[in-house]
């Protein structure tokens, strides 16, 4: 089952490490002196112009999970010869280990690393130039999945049907430029347009897998499929192009992971986004702005796939035959139990295995747009602190999230502002805050979205592995 583990464990690889860089943190969503803001929302300007220091303007660190290690590690019983188990041990509570789960469980991570970034104030507005590399990545394992990993067959007639499980990536350059200006007294409208360069892009799904348990037979259905684009040097052979061994002609085209290989640098797609925004000074309730922003609508468009999906066969099982426990029993060799075992996940890995059938294909696939929706309003005893609340969401499909978030700003010079704030979401609840310091000369920011309280002496994220750190410095002029 080569398919399912290759997926389960990126997943709970990216949810217990989570060391990726992600996009501008919402943390920083309503700090006038953030020179990244127009990342969160292209209706945002500026008093200052900037230019970022290469690779150094905007860095971080971080990931997004509704799972983490507590998820899968259980402490044993005194006396163990260990400490920790995984969720499949039997002394493991099902329902403790299932109630944990929600009906998907999903890792997102989202790198963002700025080359140059430049913001200046020209052709009545604010003007914005970015250049940049970016991955999102994303994957989501089903509850029904691990459900079936710990129960197994249950009764008489037992069925699982797991959809939906999915691994999705894209790597590729990025060049966005953007401009913002007021329409009207109280209005600005700001738009911004990237191009897209692809290096790398994955998308592997297990559309529908069905299981059927009984006292007689074992029954699964899968049907899935897997893109593969890494430019014109990708080399993706089969197990009969790599010499290997196979014991039927159906599995002489199964995707052989281990030589993968990839020989010359180029580009494998382009593709093309916009992002759009608003903000809005309430006349009728004077220190009021609302705001509205849509980034990364859009799509990336590959090309030199590799393309490939499972047999779309139905795999039956119907028990062991003529077991032979006695070595001078007639064909013991071929009806030993451990010979019959071998044939039975042989034959089974067929079903959810990716053969090849595309050599130089092509996937066209929408980026996952994020929607926010803020408010923020300055107190009426001190103006200086503002309440204020953001909405996002990001449409996705399955990787789908959507997170609310209460904020507590201060501004107490021109030179310095700071955030608190409290979330709550898709993946959890989650405390930020962001220094903003932006003297004439410079912008230095340090802050995040997320923080961990309890880490495991290898200092992973025990609970969630939600975890994320920004940090950057810009000469601003």
């Amino acid at each position: 089952m080569k398919a399912i583990r290759t997926l389960i464990i990126a997943v709970a690889g990216a949810a217990a490490i989570g060391a990726t860089a992600q996009e501008a943190p919402r943390t920083a969503y309503f700090l006038d002196g953030y020179s990244y803001r127009h990342e969160l929302n292209p209706a945002f300007g500026s008093d200052h112009n900037y230019i970022s220091i290469p690779a150094l303007g905007n860095i971080g660190i971080g990931a997004a999970s509704n799972v983490g290690l507590n998820t899968f590690l259980y402490k044993t019983a005194p006396g163990s010869k260990y400490d920790l188990t995984t969720f499949m041990s039997p002394t493991v509570d099902a329902n403790t280990f299932l109630n944990k789960l929600g009906n998907y469980s999903r890792i997102t991570t989202n790198v963002d690393f700025t080359i140059l970034s430049a913001g200046f104030k020209a052709f009545k507005g604010y003007n914005t130039l970015t250049i940049g590399l970016r991955t999102d990545v994303g994957a989501s394992i089903p509850k029904d999945l691990f459900r079936f990993m710990k129960l197994g067959q249950t009764g008489a007639d037992t069925r699982y049907s797991f959809k939906n499980l999915r691994l999705s990536a894209d790597a590729m350059a990025e060049v966005a430029l953007g401009h913002s200006r007021e329409i009207i007294p109280g209005l600005n409208a700001g738009a911004k347009l990237k191009v897209l360069l692809g290096i790398a892009g994955v998308s592997a799904n297990i559309d529908r897998m069905d299981i059927r348990m009984s006292g007689e037979q074992w029954m699964i259905n899968a049907n899935g499929s897997i893109d593969i684009a890494a430019g014109s040097g990708l080399y993706v052979p089969t197990k009969q192009e790599a010499g290997k061994e196979y014991g039927n002609p159906d599995e002489a085209d199964q995707i052989e992971w281990g030589d993968i290989e990839y020989n010359n640098f180029g580009l494998s797609g382009f593709g093309l986004a916009v992002d759009l925004g608003a903000t809005y000074d309430l006349p009728v309730l004077p220190g009021m702005q609302l705001s509205a922003a849509v980034t990364d609508l859009g799509f990336v468009s590959y090309s030199h796939a590799v393309r490939g999906k499972t047999s779309d066969v139905s795999w039956s099982f119907d028990g062991f035959k003529n077991v032979a426990v006695d070595s001078s029993q007639p064909g013991y060799e071929d009806n030993k139990i451990g010979t019959q075992i071998d044939n039975m996940w042989d034959d089974l890995k067929d079903v959810v295995n990716f053969h090849r059938t595309e050599s130089d294909a092509s996937f066209t696939r929408a980026l996952g747009a994020t929607l926010r929706l803020g408010a923020e309003y300055k107190m009426p005893f001190y103006s200086k602190l503002t309440g204020a609340f953001l909405f996002s969401t990001r449409i996705a499909g399955v990787q789908s999230w959507s997170e609310g978030r209460f904020y507590a700003n201060v501004k107490p010079t021109r030179w310095f502002d700071a955030t608190v704030n409290y979330g709550a979401g898709t993946f959890g609840s989650s405390f930020g805050w962001m220094l903003n310091f932006h003297p004439r000369g410079f912008n230095f920011f340090i802050g995040s979205d997320h923080q961990v309280f309890t880490v495991s002496k290898q200092y992973l994220p025990v609970g969630r592995a939600s975890a994320q750190l920004n940090i950057g410095f810009n000469i601003s002029y």
